[in-house]
């Protein structure tokens, strides 16, 4: 038992040989399931009647909406439903509400110009693709790719059709530029307007380490694809969207409709427990605040970027009330800044083998947390959280024996 111990400490267990295996497993597996899914499929539902995608389906809906000059009936659930429930020829469909604000109009338009079926496919590989070359350039080993394409945050994104490989994207490639072109990283940045509560870490961030040609990147992007979400539908679709954040906030954040076992945020998992709204978001704030906190305290010090990255993944999911196990995707590009930071400063006690729970987790994580209650999910973030503070801290430590705990 002490030998066991003392190899999950170290993590000598994960041999590359075992990761790569490891690894390959979880990709054959994401494989069949993909295979069946589509293999099995009946029009634009698959192998359990759903639609190909799930979530897909509300944005490919959205963007034909759009086309055909509604785009501010987008934010209408009736309207929205039925629709959907056309386009899959059944008025039983599970159906999906449309939460974004008009800038991820413009990519649902863009879509909706291709049958849904292989719009899916194409939206998926156009996010996929660069998602995974971004993570080979942030990490040139053999493995990145594979340990990216099989991990099964991947798999989860993929069957629901989902935006967080853009999400990924844009926040790992950002973070990724902002010490070396920070213009482009205010840039990529910036786009995350799409996604909003994603993005309550950056302004904190950028402000801190005083990154003013990124915050102008930033800046710049957004205004943008606003102006041009008002050139296109002009002001209606942008106040059908302000007029439905009471309705969002009321029933898929408040009585999470969603599910609890699917919202993995210190909200959600108040409310799984049976807490009060009041109590849910006061845990909240708390944990907001707490990841505000921790970003500006390692932003500010300026000699732990790898690690300031990491907790700013991290901190991404913990800060906001509404997060989903496909939006871990982004965990992935942390995991990624880690390892950077543990090859070149060495691994603490640990690390490595929560880097790997945290890598295999979303595979079981939305199960876990309804059948237990626990929300494994958001322990995930709160362990790279966790493990990003600790390294800063002991590195920053004068006592000998911290400083000589990244040698061991």
């Amino acid at each position: 038992m002490g030998a066991r111990l003392n190899a999950l400490a170290s993590g000598d267990w994960l041999t590359r040989e075992r990761v790569v295996r490891i690894a390959a497993i979880a990709g054959i597996g994401s494989l069949i399931v993909l295979v069946w899914l589509f293999g099995w499929s009946h029009g634009t539902l698959d192998a359990l009647g759903r639609p190909l995608g799930t979530d897909f389906s509300n944005v490919w809906t959205a963007g034909s909406m759009a086309l055909e000059g509604r785009a501010a009936d987008v934010w209408s659930w009736p309207d929205h439903f039925a629709v959907q429930q056309r386009l899959h020829g059944k008025a039983d469909v599970d159906v999906f509400g449309w939460h974004y604000p008009p800038p991820f109009l413009l990519v649902a338009a863009a879509l909706a110009n291709v049958p849904y079926v292989p719009s899916l496919i194409l939206w998926q590989l156009a996010t996929l693709i660069p998602f995974a070359w971004m993570m080979s350039r942030l990490v040139p080993r053999r493995e990145t790719l594979l340990l990216t394409l099989a991990a099964p945050v991947t798999l989860i994104c993929l069957t629901h059709g989902h935006n967080g490989f853009l999400t990924a994207l844009l926040l790992g490639g950002g973070l990724m530029l902002l010490d070396r072109k920070p213009f482009a990283a205010g840039l990529l940045l910036g786009c995350l307007i799409y996604k909003p509560q994603l993005a309550l870490i950056l302004p904190p961030l950028l402000l801190a380490g005083r990154n003013w040609r990124a915050i102008g990147g930033a800046i710049l992007s957004a205004g943008l694809l606003v102006a041009l979400t008002l050139a296109i539908w002009g002001w209606p679709v942008w106040q059908a969207f302000f007029d439905s954040l009471a309705l969002t906030r009321s029933v898929v954040v408040e009585q999470g409709s969603t599910g609890w076992h699917k919202i993995m945020s210190p909200f959600g998992a108040i409310r799984m427990g049976g807490g009060a709204v009041g109590l849910a978001y006061a845990v909240q704030l708390v944990a907001t605040l707490a990841a505000i906190a921790a970003v500006v305290w390692l932003s500010l010090k300026r000699d732990s970027v790898a690690v300031r990255n990491a907790l700013a993944c991290a901190a991404t999911l913990i800060a906001t009330p509404y997060v989903l196990d496909y939006d871990f995707v982004v965990l992935l590009p942390a995991l990624a800044f880690l390892w950077i930071d543990g090859q070149r400063n060495g691994f603490l006690s640990w690390d490595k083998s929560l880097m790997a729970l945290v890598w295999i987790a979303p595979l079981i994580a939305r199960q876990v947390a309804e059948f237990t209650l626990i929300p494994l999910g958001l322990a995930t973030a709160l362990i790279v959280a966790v493990v990003a503070i600790r390294r800063a801290a002991v590195r920053s430590s004068p006592s000998r024996r911290s400083r000589a705990a990244f040698a061991r």
